[in-house]
């Protein structure tokens, strides 16, 4: 039935690799399932028949599709089904993008779409390494124009060593999670996170997953060899020669001038006119041509671009190749936030902000990996007027999502553990203005937002992006890139790190990639650029993090319990924990190892509930002082609650220091009153004394006298029992 049915297979990093093809989505460009371990992801690969009209852009779309059967689990969503793509699913859709899109003709116009679907997951095996590959073979095996193949790995360091495609225990050891793209000759994507990782460690770790992709590309080889269709021919979207060298000859003068500026608004008003004028001149030349006419307009643009870079080693905005454009920064700026930090490179600003929260407010998952939550969460924002223009906001997209994990990835290796600092942060940054390089901003925004909120982290951090232009053998770098040279150039070359090490890096190419030299010379001078913002503008903005935190944000206190006293805590039905924060007014965490963490914003009120944790885990000693509640008279005295479920009693002749002829002279239900505990009997019951409490703590005089006709009081023990069997008291303990 399945004529065409193919099943190739090869060693991966130690676990068997199987490609089958000619079996599904037959109507596809080009499929194969990949089988890795026992992950399983289907890719497939189709292109429209005609390009798109009106574009000026390649239209690739990258899709992955997390499927919660495949780790056996229903939708936790009312309709029972997947809804949008989860952020971590964008991410995986990135970072396959980025790799395969510079090998599509710079040309073509058809809509070129790829799916990776996730139906079964080996937490051993990653399905966005499989989904990759599966990737590179289905283009690769399709008509589709696409200059592959590529591979992809995930390289970890563990103990000074590299290991390739880390397992799950091995990724939680591991000091470094790499993932590095290959064509056969260059390196095509690198995205990273590093727990300070040096320079070279970082390097050794990227050619060992460029040597390690080699096979699999020669494994690809082979089944295109075998299988490949041939390529379709599409009508490309160049402007002919003569068009582009009659508007670039009239054109360039005013052009150089026109980009001659550090000012990007200068330089967007400068070209209107110019763009104007041609077309006044060569609209009625070339009709119905007015999408090639721009094109023509952009490529004179780059010329001359690349033409200062190359010839003259000059830039538009005039600094030298290492230099960085004029820095600031500032903290402190939002009185009510908890922490905030404005970050300003040249006309790149960003503003972050900083909130703490209780761990009740930890993000949580219901994804394929196995990542449930996290205390860590940062989100970057970019408005249409941070780049001058005009349009509605309809949430973050996948760019905004990509520089938002590429900010929180930077971060979190010197953020504080838990039991140093039980919060959940989350930052949020705020792109008020943008000519290159915002996720760098926002992540020395980030630094300084933390460090004003109290943060203890480890180390500031700072990130700063390389660019590249390359002609033939021939290439520079350069520092600092502004929008145009990112527009222009071939690379977004984007690291963050310490001065120990690097935290973070992502590589954006336009190019099929890079060199051992290119990388080498870019880890340097983005380490030196750091080294630089940090020493000169983060720490003397903010030398260190605040001692004490925000008046609005949140006092937290900890403490340990045994784990069988959990359930006292919380209570049935969770009645206890419920009356401790609603008395309190704080929250409680829970955490299954007894770890308990309390919020508010009254650190007094912090306290209260503490104590009356403390009382449940720990039984009442006599001698001390509690705050407690009138629960119910009786004519004997009265009965106060020291902590949820837990009362005694206070006999009448020891509810004031004078004498007390009933019991509601001196106290009505519902009143809060201090006592002392002055015995706990044998069956566990506490006698308690609001005598003795106002005698140790306000020095009140008791009465020396008592009057003759005052008659015998009966005991103690003949009062309770008349009261009756108060029963099996939670034990909850209620500290002053």
């Amino acid at each position: 039935m399945f004529e065409n049915y193919r099943v190739y297979k090869t060693d991966f990093a130690g676990r068997p690799l199987v490609i089958e093809t000619g079996k599904m989505a037959q109507l596809a460009n080009g499929e194969c399932l990949v089988r890795y371990g026992d992950t399983v992801v289907h890719v497939a690969a189709t292109a429209s028949a005609k390009p798109r009209e009106g574009v000026d852009f390649f239209p690739l779309s990258v899709d992955f599709e997390e499927k919660l059967y495949s780790v056996g689990k229903i939708p936790g969503s009312y309709l029972k089904r997947e809804g949008r793509p989860s952020d971590k699913a964008i991410l995986a859709a990135r970072v396959i993008d980025r790799p395969i899109r510079p090998l599509f003709p710079k040309d073509m116009r058809n809509d070129v779409s790829v799916v990776c679907t996730v139906m079964s997951v080996d937490h051993d095996c990653s399905p966005e390494i499989a989904a990759m590959v599966g990737t590179s073979i289905a283009l690769s095996i399709s008509d589709i124009p696409w200059n592959g193949p590529i591979s992809g790995v995930s390289v970890g360091y563990i103990d000074g060593e590299y290991v390739i495609n880390p397992t799950s225990e091995q990724r939680k050891k591991s000091r470094m999670a790499v993932t590095v793209a290959s064509t056969s000759e260059r390196i095509a994507m690198i995205e990273a996170g590093a727990d300070e990782i040096p320079d070279d460690v970082m390097y050794g770790g990227i050619m060992a997953g460029h040597k390690a992709n080699q096979p699999i590309i020669e494994f690809i080889k082979n089944i295109q060899s075998e299988i490949g269709k041939p390529k379709f021919t599409y009508p490309s979207s160049e402007p002919d020669e003569e068009m582009f060298n009659a508007i670039k000859e009239f054109a360039i003068d005013d052009i150089r001038v026109a980009l001659d500026t550090d000012d990007k608004k200068v330089r967007d008003e400068r070209l209107i006119p110019i763009y104007e004028k041609v077309h006044e001149k060569f609209d009625e030349i070339y009709p119905e041509q007015e999408a090639k006419i721009d094109e023509c307009l952009y490529k004179t643009q780059k010329y001359v671009v690349r033409r200062w870079l190359l010839d003259e080693q000059k830039r538009v905005d005039g600094r030298k190749m290492d230099e960085i454009r004029p820095l600031s920064a500032e903290v402190g700026l939002l009185p009510r936030a908890h922490g905030s930090g404005l970050f300003t490179r040249g006309q790149t600003q960003v503003l972050t902000v900083a909130t703490l929260g209780s761990l009740e407010d930890q993000q949580t998952f219901d994804g394929i990996d196995e990542e449930v939550s996290k205390r860590y969460i940062h989100q970057y924002n970019m408005p249409s007027y941070s780049v001058g223009e005009t349009k509605p906001s309809r949430g973050p997209g996948r760019r905004e999502i990509g520089h938002g994990a590429l900010a929180e990835r930077a971060l979190v290796p010197v953020l504080p553990s838990i039991d140093e600092f039980p919060y959940t942060l989350r930052l949020v940054s705020e792109v008020l203005s943008s000519n290159g390089s915002t996720s760098q901003a926002s992540i020395c925004g980030s630094t300084l937002a933390l460090m004003d909120a109290g943060v203890p982290i480890k180390a500031p951090v700072a990130g700063i992006s390389c660019g590249l232009i390359t002609e033939g053998d021939r290439w520079m770098t350069m520092v600092d890139i502004q929008g145009l040279e990112d527009f222009f150039g071939d690379m977004d070359f984007k690291v963050a790190g310490t001065h120990a090490g690097i935290t973070a890096i992502q590589m954006d190419l336009k190019i099929s990639g890079l060199t051992p030299e290119m990388i080498k010379e870019a880890l340097y001078k983005t380490h030196k650029a750091r080294d630089y913002i940090i020493d000169e503008v983060i720490l003397k903005t903010i030398p260190a993090p605040r001692k004490e935190l925000s008046p609005y944000a949140p006092k937290m206190l900890s403490m340990e319990i045994p784990i069988d006293k959990i359930r006292e805590v919380i209570g049935t039905g969770g009645k206890v924990i419920q009356k401790i924060c609603s008395e309190c007014d704080v929250k409680i965490d829970v955490e299954e190892d007894g770890r308990i963490y309390v919020t508010g914003l009254n650190l007094d009120n912090c306290k209260r509930a503490m104590g009356i944790i403390d009382t449940i885990v720990n039984d009442p000693e006599p001698g001390a002082i509690y705050n407690g509640k009138v629960t119910r008279l009786m004519d004997f005295g009265a009965f106060v609650e020291i902590a949820p479920g837990k009362e005694g009693l206070v006999h009448i002749s020891q509810l004031d220091v004078k004498h007390v002829d009933q019991v509601t002279d001196a106290v009505n239900v519902g009143d809060e009153v201090m006592v002392k505990v002055m015995n706990i009997d044998d069956k566990g019951r506490l006698n308690l004394s609001r005598r003795e409490a106002l005698i140790d703590v306000e020095g009140l005089v008791p009465e020396n006298k008592v009057s003759a006709q005052r008659p015998q009081r009966r005991s103690f023990e003949h009062d309770r029992r008349q009261g009756g069997n108060r029963g099996d008291f939670n034990r909850v303990r209620h500290h002053q």
